[in-house]
């Protein structure tokens, strides 16, 4: 089930992210840990600077400043996912297409619970993924994020 906290500032942040040309909501996350974090990951094509999220940062604490959205104190941090990036949601699969990536099993297949390959294929009605020719559904995967070659 999703998070309604997650999904109004995932729709806030979209339309903020109108007026910044290139770039793009990766995801958003309200997590507890010590303290609440509400953490939006953004990026564009070549990657993006500290403009990009200060900016991003601003008017979105404005807007969530004006509402009543999240009772709790919390830590708002705008940033890059990072290289490694975990793909969670259809758009990422679809966007990612092409690119090499670790996927990490819940149960061995094969004898692995860890696979390297190039991630070809995402079907949102079998809720499948395809790496290198191997077709998994996503309910057995644990994670899927993009592979760094050092």
């Amino acid at each position: 089930m999703a998070n309604p906290i997650e999904e109004a500032v995932e729709q806030m942040a979209r339309k903020l992210l109108e007026e910044q040309a290139g770039v793009e909501l990766v995801d958003v996350e309200y997590v507890k840990e010590h303290d609440w974090y509400l953490r939006v990951f953004i990026d564009k094509e070549g990657g993006i600077d500290i403009d990009d999220c200060q900016t991003l940062s601003e008017k979105l604490e404005q807007q969530l400043d004006a509402t009543s959205l999240i009772a709790d104190s919390y830590i708002l941090e705008v940033s890059s996912p990072g290289l490694d990036r975990v793909l969670r949601k259809p758009r990422d699969f679809v966007r990612e297409q092409g690119k090499k990536v670790d996927v990490a099993l819940y149960a061995p297949l094969d004898g692995k619970k860890q696979l390297t390959g190039v991630l070809e294929a995402y079907d949102d009605a079998a809720k499948t993924v395809t790496v290198s020719g191997m077709a998994l559904p996503l309910a057995k995967v644990s994670q899927i994020r993009l592979h760094i070659d050092f």
